[in-house]
């Protein structure tokens, strides 16, 4: 019998994987010698997203995605660390907390995986594993915050559409399409241009609850006015004003979750930044006020990256971002 080769350390590779209310993405990168992760090698995704049941987030459902793409793999090398980054898992990851660590490590060998909240994987994809504070808004909208100083994480919003979320695409949609409906209505408050451009998206104006209401994606779809607002708000006053609240509420939320309030950097991730600058001239112009001593910054990557930053870090055993078993959990 051959002896089996010990693994070098380039065939050390790390999993990333980023499951969210679109689906599930997959990384494997190789280790690199200053034991960050490389440019991922291998990619994959799916676009049916993990199932919820009675149990929380489906673990089951979860691995059956996984597990194809690590047999493709066996015998390329060996997942010293994976990180599982997943939309809910603060509220709904028990059954991925109970079972997956378990599972992978039976199957695969993998030794070492994170568990984190989606704003996680964006804390680390934005600042890596730096203190500082983190905004990712696109359909709705958390802040997260740590000084690495064992004080935690610190959480703002991230409620959901119907009980905050504030500055977020559902937010701002709903805005728009209020201001819209105000116009329809002849109500002060209303925008003519905005009421055009609802019309021009969802049809006449008295048939948008019977199209809103009843989808189970209301939040998302909320969200995909946002980017006609930010169009409008060139020209309409009303829709201007929609925005700088919005950025009101994203500076606000920063503020709650600094580990320095006179300094420390803040950074944007998300799809909502992408309106560009209807939204971001009003986050910069108010941030003297709302966030005094702040540095600004785009996000330097996105989720899946700040999953294999996470692996990357916990295979090194040297991760310093908060281990509080909910936001962050490691076996």
């Amino acid at each position: 019998m051959t002896a089996r080769r010990r693994p070098s350390a380039a065939d050390h590779w790390l999993l990333g994987v980023d499951s969210g209310g679109s689906g599930v993405r997959f990384a494997l990168a190789r280790v690199a010698d200053d034991g960050q992760p490389c440019p991922p090698e291998f990619t994959h995704a799916t676009k049916e997203p993990v199932r919820t049941g009675p149990d929380g987030i489906d673990a089951g459902h979860l691995l059956a995605q996984v597990a194809p793409v690590l047999r493709d793999f066996a015998g390329r090398g060996e997942v010293v660390a994976a990180c599982v980054g997943a939309a809910g898992m603060a509220s709904l990851g028990a059954d991925l907390r109970d079972r997956l660590p378990g599972a992978l490590r039976a199957e695969f060998g993998v030794p070492r995986l994170a568990l984190a909240a989606d704003a996680v994987t964006a804390y680390a994809g934005a600042l890596g594993m730096r203190a500082g504070v983190v905004v990712a808004a696109g359909t709705g909208l958390i802040a997260l915050g740590t000084g690495l100083d064992g004080s935690g994480w610190r959480r703002a919003d991230g409620w959901g559409h119907l009980l905050g979320d504030c500055g977020s695409g559902a937010w701002i949609g709903r805005a728009g399409l209020d201001a819209a409906l105000r116009a329809y209505d002849g109500r002060t408050g209303g925008s003519a241009a905005l009421l055009a451009r609802a019309q021009a998206v969802f049809g006449p104006a008295p048939t948008l609850p019977g199209r809103l209401y009843p989808r189970d994606d209301r939040a998302a779809v909320l969200a995909s006015f946002a980017p006609e607002v930010a169009r409008c708000a060139q020209d309409d006053l009303v829709a201007a004003g929609i925005l700088r609240a919005a950025s009101r509420h994203i500076l606000e939320a920063a503020a709650a979750v600094r580990p320095d309030p006179q300094a420390g950097e803040v950074a944007l991730t998300g799809g909502l930044f992408n309106v560009g600058e209807p939204l971001l001239g009003p986050l910069r112009a108010q941030a003297p006020q709302l966030l005094p001593g702040a540095e600004l910054l785009a996000a330097e990557s996105e989720p899946l990256h700040g999953a294999l930053r996470i692996a990357a870090a916990l295979s090194r055993d040297e991760l310093p971002l908060p281990v509080d078993g909910t936001l962050l959990a490691v076996d």
